[in-house]
């Protein structure tokens, strides 16, 4: 899938632009299991998405990320299946800079959760993430979530969450 360029005018309509940590993806040479991540989030407006923005802060080894879109039932912290998936090459020269992944045909409702997942196993990239706590609390409504091939319902950390922005048509 086509790597896009979020125009400088583009209207976002969740965005978690602080990353003081790090997250890691993909599988390092050494370990036989995946590590994938998630960042949930809630839609304050009915709208079609052009492209989501992630944060990769180092890119270890260079490789195909997929992305899939799911629906997220936040009452009992449950993924639905995608109803959207896509992916973008990254490479070594992307570290340090914001990624735009398209999201063709995109289209969230108003007052929905969503979720998206992010898995590279050919990889190792590096996200950048935001920690928050009780006394400063992030300012999104959601959760970073970490899955592997060993636990795939995951588990959510609520003082966590990737850095990432929602591009959405006008």
């Amino acid at each position: 899938m086509k790597t896009l360029q979020t125009p400088s005018n583009a209207k976002f309509m969740v965005t978690q632009l602080n990353h003081s940590s790090t997250s890691w993806i993909g599988r390092n040479n050494n370990e036989m299991n995946d590590t994938k991540r998630g960042q949930t989030f809630f839609s304050t407006d009915e709208v079609d998405v052009q492209a989501i923005d992630i944060y990769p802060s180092l890119v270890l080894h260079p490789g195909k990320m997929t992305m899939t879109i799911h629906h997220f039932k936040e009452s009992s912290k449950t993924w639905g299946p995608p109803i959207l998936s896509t992916s973008v090459n990254l490479q070594i020269s992307d570290s340090g800079n914001w990624k735009s992944i398209n999201t063709p045909g995109l289209h969230l409702y108003k007052g929905q959760h969503y979720g998206f997942r992010l898995e590279c196993p050919q990889s190792l990239i590096g996200l950048g993430e935001a920690v928050g706590s009780n006394s400063m609390p992030l300012p999104i409504n959601g959760q970073e979530w970490k899955f592997s091939n060993i636990d795939q319902k995951g588990h959510s950390y609520s003082f966590f969450s990737l850095a990432f922005k929602i591009a959405v048509s006008a």
